[in-house]
């Protein structure tokens, strides 16, 4: 049996991430050994998305809250990166895989030691942090004003741009410069 008829039988005929029906195929996820165990089936929608991460559309991703559960290893390991891609550190958390499995997760990921995320006092940032804003910022886009002094849990870094971190402030996700935060 092809590999593509493996996936789609194991599927049953929809993209193992979101659902959708439609431009199915196949893709391995690396590093791979070309099997069923280590591809999934997906449509040309996450395809082109996972492909381009620049162009990821978070709306789109809500369909992980279901396969991020998957026992399906690939299948677990590409929302697990993607999540991870989209900054969704509170769903990251939420997940558990066998330590092989996170180990070939964590195998291809961006390094993101490579850009050093540095608050106002030069403190070393990573994903997960809690950091505190040190001025009132104007929010684009809203109506309020991320007010000093305000508390925002669980930031994830910015991918390629070390003087940006996101986070949530009244519900809303925003990018925060660097420089007006400290770590708490």
């Amino acid at each position: 049996m092809s590999l593509e008829k493996e996936l789609e039988a194991r599927s049953g005929g929809i993209c193992e991430l979101c659902g959708s029906g439609e431009g199915l195929s196949a893709m391995e996820v690396a590093p791979s050994n070309s099997s069923s165990e280590q591809s999934i089936y997906v449509c040309s929608t996450c395809l082109t998305q996972i492909q381009n991460p620049d162009s990821m559309d978070e709306n789109h991703f809500n369909c992980l809250n279901d396969s991020m559960w998957s026992e399906t290893p690939a299948v677990a390991v590409v929302s697990y990166r993607i999540l991870n891609a989209l900054g969704r550190q509170d769903l990251v958390d939420m997940m558990y895989m066998e330590e092989d499995v996170k180990t070939w997760a964590d195998a291809v990921l961006p390094d993101e030691n490579a850009l050093v995320y540095k608050d106002s006092n030069g403190v070393t940032l990573a994903s997960g942090d809690t950091v505190v804003i040190t001025k009132d910022l104007d929010v684009k886009g809203t109506t309020f004003i991320a007010k000093r002094g305000t508390a925002v849990r669980s930031i994830s870094l910015v991918h390629g741009n070390a003087e940006l971190i996101e986070g949530r402030v009244n519900g809303v996700k925003i990018q925060i410069l660097t420089k007006y935060l400290k770590k708490s």
